[in-house]
């Protein structure tokens, strides 16, 4: 068992005192690297109430581990709303987000008039900014069907509309706390981020009363992480949507007929969410919502562009998406990571750590977000010196060996770090119990 040089220190002065002449006393160092004690940090896709059951009889190792996910703080009412469509929901992340995209969609589609998908997607940024403002799916479909730009606010969307590249433009991230093998809502606190001066300010597509419209119904289609490593987020992305689409209908629907829901899985994977696209565009769908994962709806979105669809995401938020060639068909309710870095290095920084190791999944939104996280750290102070980074490749499937993060453990041992963060998903509790079974003691 490896101790702390102090507690050796203390140990060796001991057995100096009481067996001076002993030859029990020992002063050998070991050649293998001291423990050190290591805080565990998270993010949006490991920071859920469900992650603890990937570690299985060991969940308790997440206690004490702390993290961001964007969340605003939600109404009593909303998360009741969500649980009369899921009465065993445990994490609402991302729930909001899901909700504001079907609305934001539907209030799109009955402004344009048509459920056509470039005219609705011509709506979707207008719909966010400089009109009426209204809260509710009744209020606000009510005012679309007169015709009257609406400036759509709601449970993800509060301060200010999205930005010309069809994103928020605030956002409120909350610091997570594992206590035990559940986090506990009272230690959450809320950040905001962002500006309101990078809203969109050019006036939307002239809007048209239309009570109803031969194109209708208006298709949603889902493209949410029903298996696969994000497989954990799902049950809130549904929730939200559901309701959205219960509410959308119970205040008379778009264009005259209920919006139809087609469910659909990206699997975490490429090949299971392009199947899912094709199958969508077959079955006539105006607006996918999803995928969950942002490498997903990268490796997705050319087959939307080509299929002519919309594709709009609850829970992407990789920086690199911003700036995509989209031909003005992708858009999402989750805020980048440029904003979340900046949070998640403050609550990093909070506890003071010396050496930190940042382990992130080798795609769009681990990358990504490692290196936002470490340029806020170092612009913090911290010395590249005092930053140990590594990646890993994520399975491909739930069918896939488990990710071997023995070089990665490692890497950790040898830098002495003392805070790691894991970016990633469900496959990220690999890496927290690999880190146990090599002898690094977590801090509870």
């Amino acid at each position: 068992m490896l101790i702390s040089r102090a507690t050796r220190a203390a140990a060796l002065a001991a057995c100096a005192t009481f067996l001076l002449a002993s030859s029990a006393c020992g002063t050998d160092e070991s050649d293998e690297p001291t423990a050190t004690s290591v805080r565990l940090y998270g993010t949006d896709g490991n920071m859920l109430n469900s992650f603890p059951t990937e570690l299985g009889d060991r969940a308790d190792l997440v206690d004490g581990m702390k993290g961001t996910t964007p969340l605003t703080p939600l109404p009593a009412d909303f998360k009741d709303r969500l649980r009369s469509i899921d009465p065993d929901l445990t994490s609402f992340v991302y729930a909001a987000e899901a909700y504001d995209a079907v609305l934001i969609s539907a209030l799109a589609a009955q402004l344009a008039g048509t459920t056509d998908p470039a005219a609705v997607a011509a709506q979707i940024i207008g719909v966010t900014n400089g009109g009426q403002r209204c809260e509710t799916a009744v209020a606000c479909l009510a005012l679309a069907r007169d015709g009257r730009n609406i400036e759509y606010r709601s449970v993800s969307i509060t301060r200010s509309g999205f930005t010309a590249a069809g994103e928020p433009s605030t956002a409120s991230y909350a610091t997570l706390h594992f206590d035990g093998t559940q986090i506990n809502d009272a230690k959450t606190e809320f950040v905001g981020a962002g500006s309101e001066s990078t809203a969109s300010s050019a006036p939307p597509p002239g809007a048209g009363a239309a009570e109803q419209n031969d194109d209708a119904p208006l298709v949603l289609g889902g493209l949410l992480p029903q298996t696969g490593d994000l497989a954990l987020s799902n049950p809130p992305l549904a929730a939200g949507a559901a309701l959205a689409i219960q509410e959308i209908n119970a205040a008379g629907g778009v264009l005259g007929a209920p919006v139809t829901w087609i469910d659909g899985d990206d699997g975490t994977n490429p090949a299971v969410a392009k199947a899912t696209v094709a199958s969508h565009a077959a079955a006539g769908v105006h607006v996918i919502i999803g995928a969950g994962a942002s490498g997903i709806s990268r490796a997705v979105l050319p087959d939307v562009v080509q299929a002519g669809l919309v594709l709009f995401s609850p829970s992407n938020t990789a920086a690199s998406l911003t700036d995509l060639n989209d031909e003005g068909r992708y858009f999402r309710t989750a805020p980048p990571d440029s904003l979340q870095g900046r949070a998640l290095a403050d609550v990093i920084l909070r506890d003071g750590p010396q050496q930190i190791a940042i382990v992130a999944r080798q795609d769009s939104y681990g990358a990504g977000l490692q290196e936002i996280v470490r340029s806020e750290l170092e612009r913090a102070g911290l010395g590249a010196d005092q930053l140990n980074l590594s990646t890993y490749q994520p399975p491909e499937d739930a069918e896939a060996a488990p990710v071997d993060f023995t070089s990665v453990v490692r890497e950790i041992k040898e830098s002495g770090a003392d805070a790691v963060l894991i970016i990633g998903f469900s496959e990220s509790a690999g890496l927290i119990r690999a880190l146990t079974d090599a002898g690094v003691p977590l801090h509870h």
